[in-house]
Formats: C-alpha cells, sequence, structure tokens
C-alpha cells in the first residue's frame, strides 16, 4: 500500500512539473488596440493555434495609446492606431521595421493604402481598416438639404448633439468648416477653431469616444461625431439614421499595425499581425467592427447590403475631398493645450 502511495506520489510531482514546465515556455504576445476593434475569438484562436497567451490592452484615443506606449511598461509587442500617432512614433524612433516574410498577406493590401506619407516605404506598418470622419444623424430630427459641419453647430439641436473626446476628431470639424487644413499649425487658426468649439459647447449633450451609436441606435440624440465604422453598425440597428461626409471635407483614416521597439519577440508578433491581415479573419472582424477593409480579396466577398453602405463603401468625390493627418511634432501641444482648455471651460 505504501508502495503504492509513493508511486503515486512520484507521477504527481512528474505531472505537476511538465505542467510547470509546458507553463513557463508558453509565450507571451501584448497587443494593444482599440477597445471594439477586433472579433476576440480570432485571439483565442490564434493563442489556441500557436500555443501562446495574448494579453489585450486597449485604448480609446490614439493619444491615450501614445501614453501607454511611451511608458513602455507593458512591453507591448503588436500595436494597431492611427497614421498620424505611427508617424510621430517612427519620428521618435519607437518603431521597429517589419520582416514582411513573415507577413505574406501584406500583398493582399490595396495599393492605394501604401506607400502613404505616415510610412512612405512600406517598412513599418501594415494597413489593417481605413474610413473617415462625419455625422451620424437622425433622418427625423435633422435637416441635412446643406451637408455641412456647421449641422453640429445649429442650435436647434441644444444638447441633442454628441462630439468626441479626441483632439484631433473635433479640431477637424471646426477647421475644415473654417475652411482650414486640418493638419494645420497656425497658432491664428487654432484659436478661430478653439473659439467655435467653445460656442459649441452649450449644445453638447456629452464628448465620449465610445457609446455614441448607441445613444443614437437609441434616438437619444439627433446626431453626432462618429467614425465611418460605427455609422454603419449604427445604421443596421435602426433605419432612421443616416450618415454624411460633410461638404467642406474630411479625413481620411489608415488603422495600421506596427511592433514597437518593447517587443520581446518581433517573429511572433510579425505572426500574429499575418494572422489578422488574412481573409478569413479580415471578414470576420468586419463583421464585427464594420470598418472599411484594405484587403483587396476580402472585399470581393463582402455581401452587396454592406457594399451599397456609403459609410462602408465612400464614394470617390467624397475621398477626393479629404486630406490625411499628420504628426505635427513638436506642434502637437498647440492642438493639446487648447483641447484640454475647452474640456476645462465651464458652461454658465
Amino acid at each position: 500500500m505504501r508502495k503504492k502511495i509513493f508511486l503515486g506520489l512520484i507521477l504527481s510531482i512528474i505531472i505537476l512539473s511538465l505542467t510547470s514546465c509546458s507553463t513557463e515556455e508558453k509565450e507571451t504576445l501584448n497587443v494593444l488596440n482599440y477597445d471594439i476593434y477586433i472579433d476576440k475569438t480570432l485571439i483565442s484562436e490564434f493563442e489556441k493555434e500557436n500555443n501562446v497567451t495574448i494579453k489585450y490592452d486597449t485604448y480609446s484615443t490614439p493619444e491615450e495609446m501614445y501614453i501607454k506606449a511611451k511608458a513602455g511598461a507593458s512591453n507591448y509587442d503588436v500595436i494597431i492606431t492611427g497614421e498620424y500617432m505611427i508617424e510621430r512614433m517612427i519620428n521618435e524612433g519607437m518603431v521597429n521595421k517589419l520582416n514582411f516574410d513573415n507577413i505574406p498577406n501584406f500583398q493582399y493590401v490595396g495599393e492605394q493604402f501604401k506607400n502613404q506619407p505616415y510610412d512612405p516605404n512600406n517598412e513599418y506598418a501594415v494597413p489593417y481598416f481605413w474610413g473617415t470622419l462625419g455625422i451620424l444623424y437622425n433622418k427625423n430630427a435633422v435637416d441635412t438639404s446643406q451637408k455641412s459641419w456647421s449641422l453640429l453647430w445649429n442650435e436647434k439641436h441644444n444638447q441633442r448633439i454628441i462630439m468626441m473626446d479626441s483632439q484631433r476628431d473635433s479640431f477637424a470639424a471646426a477647421l475644415k468648416l473654417l475652411g482650414y487644413s486640418m493638419n494645420t499649425v497656425n497658432e491664428k487658426e487654432l484659436d478661430e477653431a478653439k473659439a467655435l468649439l467653445l460656442k459649441q459647447k452649450p449644445l453638447v449633450m456629452a464628448y465620449i469616444t465610445d457609446g455614441a451609436p448607441d445613444i443614437m441606435i437609441n434616438e437619444e440624440a439627433d446626431m453626432a461625431l462618429v467614425w465611418s465604422g460605427e455609422a454603419v453598425s449604427a445604421m443596421s440597428e435602426n433605419e432612421n439614421l443616416d450618415f454624411i461626409i460633410p461638404e467642406e471635407g474630411s479625413n481620411i483614416w489608415i488603422d495600421a499595425a506596427i511592433i514597437p521597439t518593447t517587443t520581446k519577440n518581433q517573429e511572433l508578433a510579425e505572426k500574429f499581425i499575418n494572422f489578422l491581415t488574412s481573409k478569413e479573419a479580415t471578414l470576420r472582424n468586419i463583421d464585427e467592427v464594420w470598418y472599411s477593409t484594405v484587403h483587396t480579396e476580402a472585399l470581393k466577398e463582402v455581401n452587396e447590403e454592406l457594399l451599397e453602405n456609403h459609410a462602408f463603401n465612400i464614394p470617390n468625390e467624397d475621398i477626393e475631398k479629404m486630406e490625411m493627418f499628420r504628426d505635427p511634432k513638436e506642434f502637437i501641444d498647440l492642438y493639446s493645450k487648447r483641447w484640454t482648455e475647452i474640456m476645462a471651460d465651464k458652461i454658465d
């Protein structure tokens, strides 16, 4: 009996030892992304297929992402973020060049999304989704006969307007309404935009980065400044909603995957990026997040209803009037300072 117990103990120790070794050998991938920007079943699928653990962290705005990445405490391996912040991070030496031999799915990125100003030689980033900024509105409440950013300043919709808690996006609406570039570093122009946003502030129900689509679906607001994918999602839930890209023009953004210099395993990070940019994963992500795809093969299998949605399949005449956010470099404080002042301003 004692012999059996002894053998049982030895066997248990061996099993625990093997389990411990397996756990220790399991690699970890630290990923930073927008919160609702992936079909999360893909994460568990990649973990299972590759015997790895993914620690998935999120952020709300590119500025928040930058703070997290700059701190470096989490040793991120993959970050998905916007073009102007990628440009800033490249300029600051925070991003590694990619080995595209490990990312063969890069071949399916549409040519119009390559060689962009933030990565002109296609060395650092793999495009993920793209889209624009516009106004999601209730057709029963808002007259859009004039498709202008000025709608967001219409006093008839007092406390029924939602703005983004995102300095570049909110400033973009004001700057374009004034006829200026959304990349201006002219202090006079930025002061005019600030004054316009302060004038608007009493009309605004809320400044948020997530949640505007749900508020619009429930018809608790008349209009909201949103990204195009948010509009697609909301319009699918409420037929009273529609989306416009104002006639003054808007931005065209490209979110892409990068590998920061904090990575501990670049090859695994590249494998994950390649997995995310496969046709199957892209189609599943489209079903989850509703944003426009850069993937040429996945686009061929997008359903007709989605292709007919102008917030997903953005018309060329609108794209022609768009500009891309750029890194303002040392002038970023011109935006940050004014945005802080706007948010701190008390409404009497």
